[in-house]
Protein backbone atom coordinates (compact mmCIF):
# COMPACT_ATOMS: atom_id res chain seq x y z
CA UNK A 1 0.00 0.00 0.00
CA UNK A 2 0.98 3.75 -0.56
CA UNK A 3 1.19 5.74 2.41
CA UNK A 4 2.01 9.36 3.39
CA UNK A 5 3.89 10.46 6.39
CA UNK A 6 3.70 13.85 8.12
CA UNK A 7 7.58 14.57 9.30
CA UNK A 8 9.21 17.07 11.66
CA UNK A 9 12.60 17.65 12.08
CA UNK A 10 15.30 20.30 13.35
CA UNK A 11 16.88 21.51 9.71
CA UNK A 12 20.29 22.35 11.80
CA UNK A 13 21.81 18.97 11.56
CA UNK A 14 21.65 18.77 7.94
CA UNK A 15 22.53 20.17 4.32
CA UNK A 16 18.84 20.51 3.58
CA UNK A 17 16.28 17.74 2.81
CA UNK A 18 16.92 16.41 -0.67
CA UNK A 19 19.90 13.67 -0.51
CA UNK A 20 23.39 15.32 -1.89
CA UNK A 21 26.99 13.15 -1.99
CA UNK A 22 29.03 12.94 1.25
CA UNK A 23 26.53 15.05 3.75
CA UNK A 24 24.05 14.29 5.97
CA UNK A 25 20.87 15.13 4.63
CA UNK A 26 17.09 14.79 5.81
CA UNK A 27 16.43 12.15 3.05
CA UNK A 28 19.36 10.00 3.77
CA UNK A 29 18.01 9.50 7.40
CA UNK A 30 14.88 8.28 6.26
CA UNK A 31 16.41 6.17 3.92
CA UNK A 32 18.92 4.74 6.69
CA UNK A 33 15.61 4.04 9.03
CA UNK A 34 13.78 2.10 6.26
CA UNK A 35 16.80 0.30 5.14
CA UNK A 36 17.17 -0.90 8.97
CA UNK A 37 12.94 -1.74 9.56
CA UNK A 38 13.96 -3.68 5.72
CA UNK A 39 11.52 -1.45 4.25
CA UNK A 40 14.20 -0.02 1.76
CA UNK A 41 16.66 -2.84 0.07
CA UNK A 42 20.33 -2.65 0.73
CA UNK A 43 21.17 -2.18 -2.90
CA UNK A 44 18.10 0.46 -3.64
CA UNK A 45 18.49 4.01 -3.62
CA UNK A 46 14.85 4.94 -3.13
CA UNK A 47 11.35 2.93 -1.98
CA UNK A 48 8.75 2.43 -4.50
CA UNK A 49 6.17 5.30 -5.09
CA UNK A 50 8.25 7.43 -3.10
CA UNK A 51 8.48 11.12 -3.52
CA UNK A 52 8.61 14.11 -1.18
CA UNK A 53 6.65 17.31 -0.49
CA UNK A 54 9.36 19.57 -1.48
CA UNK A 55 12.96 20.74 -0.24
CA UNK A 56 14.51 22.29 2.46
CA UNK A 57 17.77 24.27 2.50
CA UNK A 58 20.35 23.51 4.72
CA UNK A 59 19.85 24.80 8.22
CA UNK A 60 15.69 25.31 7.31
CA UNK A 61 13.14 22.88 10.06
CA UNK A 62 9.74 21.60 9.04
CA UNK A 63 6.84 20.53 11.18
CA UNK A 64 5.08 18.90 7.80
CA UNK A 65 7.46 18.44 5.60
CA UNK A 66 5.06 15.20 3.51
CA UNK A 67 6.79 12.22 1.92
CA UNK A 68 4.57 8.91 0.18
CA UNK A 69 6.57 5.61 -0.70
CA UNK A 70 4.97 2.34 -0.47
CA UNK A 71 4.91 0.71 1.83
CA UNK A 72 3.67 -2.57 4.23
CA UNK A 73 1.20 -2.14 6.53
CA UNK A 74 2.88 -2.35 9.99
CA UNK A 75 4.76 0.83 8.93
CA UNK A 76 3.30 3.19 11.24
CA UNK A 77 4.98 7.06 12.18
CA UNK A 78 5.80 5.24 15.79
CA UNK A 79 7.72 2.29 14.19
CA UNK A 80 9.67 4.75 11.54
CA UNK A 81 10.84 6.48 14.53
CA UNK A 82 12.45 3.72 16.62
CA UNK A 83 15.29 3.98 13.36
CA UNK A 84 14.99 7.91 12.59
CA UNK A 85 17.79 10.21 13.30
CA UNK A 86 16.97 11.97 16.92
CA UNK A 87 16.53 15.22 15.01
CA UNK A 88 13.44 13.83 12.61
CA UNK A 89 10.29 12.87 13.82
CA UNK A 90 7.19 11.05 11.83
CA UNK A 91 4.10 11.77 14.10
CA UNK A 92 0.92 11.61 11.62
CA UNK A 93 0.50 9.15 8.61
CA UNK A 94 -2.47 8.72 5.71
CA UNK A 95 -3.74 6.00 3.17
CA UNK A 96 -3.64 7.29 -0.03
CA UNK A 97 -4.40 5.92 -3.55
CA UNK A 98 -1.50 4.29 -5.48
CA UNK A 99 -0.91 7.02 -7.80
CA UNK A 100 -0.68 9.25 -5.31
CA UNK A 101 2.57 11.28 -5.54
CA UNK A 102 3.40 13.76 -2.70
CA UNK A 103 5.32 16.30 -4.58
CA UNK A 104 2.78 17.09 -7.49
CA UNK A 105 -0.44 16.60 -5.55
CA UNK A 106 0.38 19.61 -3.27
CA UNK A 107 -2.08 22.21 -3.50
CA UNK A 108 -0.02 24.69 -1.48
CA UNK A 109 2.95 24.70 1.06
CA UNK A 110 3.21 27.13 4.07
CA UNK A 111 5.87 28.50 5.49
CA UNK A 112 6.98 30.78 8.28
CA UNK A 113 9.83 32.93 8.91
CA UNK A 114 10.23 34.14 12.60
CA UNK A 115 11.92 37.39 11.78
CA UNK A 116 13.93 39.34 14.86
CA UNK A 117 13.42 42.66 13.97
CA UNK A 118 12.89 44.59 17.03
CA UNK A 119 13.42 47.95 15.52
CA UNK A 120 10.57 47.15 12.54
CA UNK A 121 7.79 49.32 11.97
CA UNK A 122 4.82 46.84 11.92
CA UNK A 123 2.30 48.52 9.62
CA UNK A 124 5.23 49.19 6.75
CA UNK A 125 6.12 45.51 7.15
CA UNK A 126 2.66 44.41 6.43
CA UNK A 127 2.38 47.34 3.65
CA UNK A 128 5.75 45.04 2.03
CA UNK A 129 3.69 42.23 2.71
CA UNK A 130 0.79 43.42 0.52
CA UNK A 131 2.66 44.34 -1.96
CA UNK A 132 4.52 41.15 -2.57
CA UNK A 133 0.86 39.36 -2.27
CA UNK A 134 -0.36 37.67 -5.50
CA UNK A 135 0.58 36.58 -8.51
CA UNK A 136 4.04 38.05 -9.66
CA UNK A 137 7.32 37.19 -11.05
CA UNK A 138 9.45 36.55 -8.48
CA UNK A 139 12.72 36.03 -10.44
CA UNK A 140 14.45 38.61 -8.57
CA UNK A 141 14.02 36.90 -5.66
CA UNK A 142 15.39 32.97 -6.50
CA UNK A 143 17.97 31.96 -7.91
CA UNK A 144 16.27 29.66 -9.97
CA UNK A 145 16.28 30.28 -13.90
CA UNK A 146 12.49 28.97 -14.21
CA UNK A 147 9.50 28.53 -12.37
CA UNK A 148 9.48 31.85 -10.91
CA UNK A 149 6.10 32.81 -11.37
CA UNK A 150 3.90 32.03 -8.36
CA UNK A 151 0.92 32.98 -6.49
CA UNK A 152 1.84 34.11 -3.14
CA UNK A 153 0.27 34.53 0.06
CA UNK A 154 2.40 36.61 2.74
CA UNK A 155 0.88 38.17 6.04
CA UNK A 156 3.03 39.77 9.21
CA UNK A 157 1.96 39.23 12.48
CA UNK A 158 3.84 40.69 15.74
CA UNK A 159 5.55 38.73 18.02
CA UNK A 160 7.40 40.71 20.70
CA UNK A 161 10.53 41.31 19.32
CA UNK A 162 9.98 39.29 16.16
CA UNK A 163 7.90 39.18 13.08
CA UNK A 164 6.24 35.79 12.05
CA UNK A 165 5.60 36.19 8.12
CA UNK A 166 3.29 33.23 7.07
CA UNK A 167 4.03 32.53 3.71
CA UNK A 168 1.68 30.18 1.23
CA UNK A 169 1.90 29.13 -2.28
CA UNK A 170 1.72 26.10 -4.42
CA UNK A 171 4.83 25.70 -4.58
CA UNK A 172 8.22 28.03 -3.91
CA UNK A 173 11.39 28.39 -6.39
CA UNK A 174 14.69 28.32 -4.55
CA UNK A 175 15.54 30.75 -1.44
CA UNK A 176 12.28 33.12 -2.17
CA UNK A 177 11.00 33.26 1.67
CA UNK A 178 14.11 33.94 3.22
CA UNK A 179 14.61 36.57 0.03
CA UNK A 180 10.95 37.50 1.04
CA UNK A 181 12.16 37.78 4.70
CA UNK A 182 15.19 39.95 4.13
CA UNK A 183 12.95 42.24 1.77
CA UNK A 184 10.37 42.65 4.65
CA UNK A 185 12.67 43.83 6.89
CA UNK A 186 14.78 46.17 5.11
CA UNK A 187 11.22 48.19 4.35
CA UNK A 188 10.00 47.63 8.03
CA UNK A 189 13.17 49.09 9.50
CA UNK A 190 13.44 52.25 7.09
CA UNK A 191 16.79 50.65 5.36
CA UNK A 192 14.63 51.06 1.80
CA UNK A 193 11.75 52.17 0.74
CA UNK A 194 8.42 50.49 0.25
CA UNK A 195 8.85 51.28 -3.59
CA UNK A 196 11.83 48.91 -3.83
CA UNK A 197 9.25 46.15 -4.12
CA UNK A 198 7.68 47.34 -6.75
CA UNK A 199 11.15 46.96 -8.91
CA UNK A 200 12.31 43.90 -7.55
CA UNK A 201 8.87 42.44 -8.91
CA UNK A 202 9.63 44.74 -12.60
CA UNK A 203 11.17 43.17 -15.00
CA UNK A 204 14.40 43.95 -14.99
CA UNK A 205 17.33 42.20 -13.35
CA UNK A 206 18.21 43.55 -9.82
CA UNK A 207 21.82 42.54 -9.38
CA UNK A 208 24.60 43.09 -7.38
CA UNK A 209 23.83 46.11 -4.25
CA UNK A 210 20.34 46.09 -6.15
CA UNK A 211 19.63 42.75 -5.44
CA UNK A 212 18.29 41.09 -2.30
CA UNK A 213 20.29 38.57 -0.69
CA UNK A 214 18.61 35.44 1.75
CA UNK A 215 18.05 36.02 5.15
CA UNK A 216 19.55 33.27 7.39
CA UNK A 217 17.83 29.80 7.42
CA UNK A 218 17.56 28.96 10.71
CA UNK A 219 14.55 31.11 11.60
CA UNK A 220 12.79 29.04 8.69
CA UNK A 221 10.40 26.44 8.96
CA UNK A 222 7.61 24.19 6.28
CA UNK A 223 4.34 24.19 8.76
CA UNK A 224 2.10 23.12 6.05
CA UNK A 225 1.29 21.03 3.27
CA UNK A 226 -2.52 21.01 1.82
CA UNK A 227 -3.49 17.92 0.01
CA UNK A 228 -6.95 17.83 -1.00
CA UNK A 229 -8.37 14.16 -0.09
CA UNK A 230 -5.29 12.89 1.56
CA UNK A 231 -6.82 12.49 5.54
CA UNK A 232 -3.97 12.38 7.97
CA UNK A 233 -4.20 10.49 11.43
CA UNK A 234 -2.34 11.81 13.85
CA UNK A 235 -0.08 8.51 15.91
CA UNK A 236 -0.27 9.84 19.42
CA UNK A 237 2.75 8.46 21.11
CA UNK A 238 4.93 9.62 17.87
CA UNK A 239 3.38 12.97 18.55
CA UNK A 240 4.03 13.56 21.73
CA UNK A 241 7.69 11.94 21.49
CA UNK A 242 7.68 14.59 19.00
CA UNK A 243 6.65 17.41 21.28
CA UNK A 244 8.91 16.04 24.19
CA UNK A 245 12.02 16.40 21.31
CA UNK A 246 11.43 20.07 20.74
CA UNK A 247 10.20 20.96 24.30
CA UNK A 248 14.07 19.75 25.54
CA UNK A 249 15.70 21.85 22.24
CA UNK A 250 13.85 24.86 23.29
CA UNK A 251 15.02 24.52 27.03
CA UNK A 252 18.44 23.61 25.63
CA UNK A 253 18.40 26.72 23.79
CA UNK A 254 17.06 29.10 26.34
CA UNK A 255 19.84 28.16 28.49
CA UNK A 256 22.30 29.52 25.79
CA UNK A 257 20.33 32.49 25.41
CA UNK A 258 20.43 32.92 28.78
CA UNK A 259 24.44 32.67 29.48
CA UNK A 260 25.00 34.86 26.14
CA UNK A 261 23.11 37.48 28.11
CA UNK A 262 25.03 36.80 31.45
CA UNK A 263 28.25 37.54 29.22
CA UNK A 264 27.09 39.84 27.73
CA UNK A 265 25.30 42.18 30.54
CA UNK A 266 28.39 43.74 31.85
CA UNK A 267 32.03 43.77 30.20
CA UNK A 268 33.41 47.19 32.35
CA UNK A 269 36.59 46.00 33.77
CA UNK A 270 37.11 45.11 37.45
Amino acid sequence: MRRAFRLAYDGRPFYGFQRQPAVPTVEDALFDALRALDVLDAGDERPPGYAAAGRTDRGVSARAQTVALDCPDWLTPRALNAELHDAVWAWAHAAVPADFHATHHARYREYVYHLHAPDADVERARAAARALSGAHDFHNLTSDATGTERDLSLAVAPDGDFLALRARAGGFPRGLVRRLAALVHAVATGATPLSKVERVLGADELDGPEGVPEAAPEPLALVDVGYGDASFETDERAAADTRAFFADERARHRALARVADTVAADLSER
